[in-house]
């Protein structure tokens, strides 16, 4: 055995104390939602067509969209592909920016203008739609007509062949208006064909097109919200990171359909599954209505750089204010009568680094924040807000976040640690150690340095980004799992000690705790291992160390224990136990990707008030038990 076996695999001994009164938050326990890569398009988005907007430049010559395909053989299709799109009476633009937007955006889309010339089908279809059995969707078109036009939509296999169903719409208006069918299906088919077209002569623009499956939550896809329940997110953060830096939260006031896409200044590399682009569908309404759902406290991050600090106060008001404010009557007008009490606000994201624009310094972010902070507590005093910047740093802690204090309390910390690359079979175990030992060597470190940066306990830790990270939409392993539980175990000890308050996994679907397949989600061995620690919330805390945390509530005493070894059983002694009510193990021979836990209930018996686990290599275990009664 190697001294790190050894390390890892030492006995350990778990005495409760039950005079502590230390508790758990909730707030460790956080994820982030942020619009980059495959967390939202083909991941909680519910949406099932691509490119339903009709952004960047025609997919060919005859001006067929991206992603769509030509319907008939004597069509002309206008399709403006150029950065300042003007309107013009057969071409106009249906998408609009909100009216007070300063950002510039790339290849915004347009409607889609087409002119039938025949009396023969004419339209747009695309392929290669994911349909479920017996699944009821819901189809929506905005159309402009300029005469009397029926528009046949028809759901089927890829070839058209086989009509699943259609429905006929009928537009007669010269404005946009949009339209809702169902269309059903009795034949799961992962390659099925959406045709919409018109046979009359004439002209009509299509604005947008959506197809969604009925049961869709806020335009989310349920399967994915129910696992982040099942995961036990109690904070989630939106939207962004990176991603907060292009986004303007009044673009969220129009309809779905109306919002413009953007392309992200880092194009395909954060969006590789839409064509460089975010379609905005996700606005302040449907994440607030998604945190309640899963019991989760918002956490949303302004943007500090292209919006004013007028405009991110009104943020705040419409989600806090009342009927006597202007933004709060807004929100009232479209339907949320209720303040949704927003508490937790991130002042921008990573500045510093340079991934927002602005004055990127610690003295220049200090005073411009601060700015910005006093403008949103006017409006609402009870916030609490997170600065940011590229902490741990000496620098900035003295001349930003002690300059913040008054207004910002909390500071943001973030870290990513490697993924393996596992190439070589006989690096396989320091590989994983690698991973493994900088929850210590790295994390825990720059919790300690911070912590002494600061140097004021009034100013608190924010962990609000933290993951295993080497590529985008990387495949999650057991490896993963064994490190996100162990980061959780550390979050929970140093919670106290060093002042973390708050902290948010990054993030929550396709980059860690939630796979999302065409047909089905499923938590990933890290979000698994959510969905164990979470055990822990609201409990006292009776013992805590890297690898064993006990807590205690309403007189149930749950241990989590690791063994972080790569290939050698690690022995726990718990002590004073009462019965074991439950026990589950987490186990796999490997820690490779693809590899994922299997679970399985133990069996275990407490002697003389003492219970002795074996648990085997690179596994977790979830165990509970009633609280013996202390004699005095």
């Amino acid at each position: 055995m190697t001294e790190k076996e050894k390390m890892y695999c030492e006995t350990v001994k778990i005495v409760p104390d039950f005079t502590r009164d230390d508790m758990v938050s909730p707030l460790l326990f956080g994820n982030n939602l942020e619009h980059t890569r495959s967390c939202v398009n083909k991941g909680i988005s519910a949406q099932m067509l691509r490119n339903r907007k009709f952004v960047g430049k025609p997919a060919c010559y005859d001006g067929t969209p991206e992603e769509w395909f030509l319907i008939g053989n004597h069509v002309n299709i206008l399709f403006n592909e150029s950065e300042d799109v003007i309107g013009t009476h057969i071409n106009e633009v249906y998408t609009r920016h909100a009216d007070s937007y300063h950002m510039k955006r790339r290849h915004e889309c347009n409607a889609v203008t087409i002119t039938n010339y025949r009396r023969e089908a004419a339209g747009i279809g695309q392929k290669d739609i994911p349909v479920q059995k017996d699944m009821e969707y819901e189809f929506r078109i905005v159309v402009k007509a300029w005469q009397m036009t029926k528009m046949r939509i028809v759901l089927s296999d890829r070839d058209g062949n086989v009509c699943y169903d259609e429905k006929e719409i009928v537009f007669d208006k010269k404005e946009y208006e949009a339209k809702t069918v169902f269309l059903h299906t009795a034949k799961k088919d992962e390659n099925a064909r959406l045709s919409i077209a018109f046979c009359e002569e004439g002209t009509v623009s299509i604005g947008a097109v959506s197809l969604m499956p009925g049961n869709h939550f806020h335009g989310m896809r349920p399967d994915v919200v129910n696992l982040l329940k099942e995961m036990g997110v109690r904070l989630l953060r939106w939207p962004g990171g990176n991603f907060a830096g292009e986004y303007n939260w009044k673009d969220g006031l129009l309809p779905a359909d109306m919002r413009a896409p953007f392309e992200s200044h880092l194009g395909l590399e954060t969006q590789p599954h839409s064509l460089g682009y975010d379609f905005n569908e996700i606005n302040t309404d449907d994440f607030v209505a998604l945190c309640k759902e899963i019991g989760a406290e918002p956490f949303i991050t302004i943007n500090p750089t292209w919006n004013t600090e007028e405009e991110c106060a009104q943020w705040v008001e419409y989600c806090n204010g009342d009927a006597d404010t202007e933004y709060g009557r807004i929100r009232i007008e479209r339907g949320y009568k209720e303040p949704y009490n927003v508490k937790y606000w991130s002042l921008g994201n990573e500045f510093g680094y340079g991934h927002m624009e602005g004055d990127n310094t610690a003295a220049g972010y200090g005073k411009n924040g601060k700015r910005y902070g006093k403008k949103m507590l006017e409006v609402s005093p009870d916030l609490v807000l997170c600065s940011s910047g590229p902490y741990p740093n000496r620098e900035w802690a003295e001349q930003s976040a002690r300059q913040l204090m008054e207004v910002a309390p909390m500071v943001a910390l973030h870290s990513y640690v490697a993924q393996p690359f596992f190439m070589e079979k006989e690096q396989y175990e320091e590989d994983y150690y690698e991973c493994i030992d900088k929850v210590d060597t790295q994390c825990r470190k720059l919790v300690h340095q911070m912590r002494e940066e600061l140097g004021d306990d009034r100013l608190r830790i924010s962990f609000d980004e933290w993951n295993v990270w080497y590529a985008w939409y990387r495949v999650k392993s057991v490896n993963d799992g064994i490190f996100t539980a162990s980061m959780l175990h550390m979050l929970i000890e140093e919670a106290g000690p060093s002042g973390i308050d708050m902290a948010c996994h990054f993030e929550a679907v396709n980059e860690g705790a939630i796979r999302v397949e065409w047909d089905h989600a499923f938590l990933t061995p890290s979000g698994k291992m959510f969905s164990v620690m979470k055990n822990h919330i609201g409990g006292k805390i009776r013992f805590a160390a890297k690898d064993a945390i006990m807590t205690e509530k309403d007189g149930i005493c749950t241990v989590t224990l690791i063994n972080r070894s790569y290939s050698d059983d690690k022995k726990f002694v718990l002590m004073q136990c009462g019965a074991p009510v439950a026990a589950t193990l987490f186990f796999s021979e490997d820690v490779l990707p693809y590899s994922d836990f299997e679970v399985t209930d133990v069996k275990l018996n407490a002697i003389n008030d003492t219970i002795n686990v074996q648990l085997p290599k690179h596994s977790v275990m979830l165990l509970q038990f009633n609280r013996i009664k202390q004699v005095p």
